[in-house]
């Protein structure tokens, strides 16, 4: 369940004081074998130009890393173990949903059937590449591989319910709210995709920070959250109960995702500490109040006249308190003045065991590996 409470200091984030040190191994893991090197030390381990060999995961210097992958694997789902036959039912009604509850719908579908890819193509293309750490790394695998689930998901929810597949899966491109944000949060991507980019000069570690905070902070841990209120809300009015199900599993996933992001970028804050100058904190906070504006774009864009419980007024409320949030848990100073938490429901929501047992409500149709016959 996600904390509303205030951020306290992990105990088990790593502090060290000693300055950045020159990169002298190799950061892919695919150089040379040093024959004859010396074992690795927890000292030797850092987030970002480390001088351990990266291929080795123990001894783990950053625990909360491997038990956040711990964690991803405990929560392991797929889509196709939630049924839909309530939600095609309803959404072929006639009746069944309003025109504003259809256009959100296909609104949201559209947003996060390519923002799943975008995060994905991120830690493969870029983070993976330059967070030089085995443990975190394992973590990025294992978040990778639940993108690719959350893709997965949409085109279930559009192949149930018979969407237009081109429709949805390019309406980052079409429609200009959803474009907008896509193309402020690839910016901060494209540096790093780079062959040639590489970390260990002042200038190269901020446009790493720029996007841990870009994909981390402000995609999965601001802008989805407008999309789980809406789809959630839904679900709190027994429509799209299955949709409602499946976005629940994603939230869990990217509220570890959020917390693996944070827990990284003050990490790197506390073992470089000449990159955390006021400066780029401002500069942080005014990518956070960017994403804020454009985010509140979107929820006009979605719900124009909005619908029972929802609107745009109150979900750009909600972003500001996100926003808010998400400084208090990098330590910088708020962007937006004081705000309430206006859908207090959402940390209950996030709570599968207090509304059902995912294993009682699967498909049972579904076929386990250990169903499968290999003849």
């Amino acid at each position: 369940m996600l904390d509303w409470s205030e951020p306290k200091t992990n105990p088990l984030i790593a502090v060290s004081s000693e300055p950045a040190a020159v990169p002298v191994a190799d950061a892919t893991g695919l150089g040379e074998i040093e024959r004859g090197a010396a074992r690795v030390s927890v000292d030797d381990k850092r987030m970002i130009n480390c001088r351990a060999d990266v291929n080795q995961l123990l001894p783990l210097k950053y625990r909360w890393a491997w038990e956040k992958y711990l964690s991803g694997c405990n929560n392991h789902w797929m889509p196709t173990e939630v049924s839909m036959q309530a939600d095609i039912a309803l959404w072929k009604s006639r009746d069944g949903l309003t025109e504003d509850e259809r256009r959100m719908i296909k609104r949201n579908l559209g947003f996060f059937a390519a923002s799943e890819s975008l995060v994905a193509n991120n830690i493969v293309l870029a983070i993976y590449r330059h967070l030089t750490n085995p443990e975190c790394r394992q973590y990025l695998l294992r978040q990778a591989f639940e993108e690719a689930v959350h893709t997965h998901t949409f085109q279930y929810i559009v192949e149930s319910l018979g969407l237009d597949e081109g429709e949805l899966f390019n309406m980052y491109r079409e429609v200009p709210s959803i474009t907008d944000k896509a193309a402020w949060a690839l910016e901060h991507t494209q540096s790093l995709d780079d062959p040639s980019f590489t970390t260990g000069t002042p200038e190269a570690d901020h446009a790493f920070l720029r996007d841990l905070v870009a994909f981390y902070v402000v995609f999965e841990g601001m802008w989805f959250y407008t999309g789980f209120a809406q789809i959630l809300s839904l679900g709190r009015r027994n429509k799209m109960v299955g949709i409602a199900e499946q976005y629940q599993y994603i939230l869990r996933d990217e509220s570890i995702h959020l917390n693996f992001g944070i827990d990284v970028i003050n990490q790197i804050k506390l073992e470089n500490p000449h990159l955390w100058t006021k400066t780029f904190q401002d500069e942080v906070r005014g990518m956070l109040k960017d994403a804020a504006e454009l985010e509140a774009a979107y929820g006009r864009d979605t719900m124009p006249r909005g619908f029972l419980g929802l609107n745009a007024s109150l979900c750009e409320q909600y972003m500001h308190f996100i926003a808010n949030r998400r400084c208090a848990q990098l330590g910088l100073n708020p962007v937006f003045a004081e705000a309430e938490n206006p859908f207090p429901w959402m940390s209950e929501t996030m709570d599968l065991k207090k509304e059902k047992n995912f294993f009682e409500t699967r498909v049972i149709e579904y076929q386990n590996g250990g169903a499968l016959s290999w003849d």
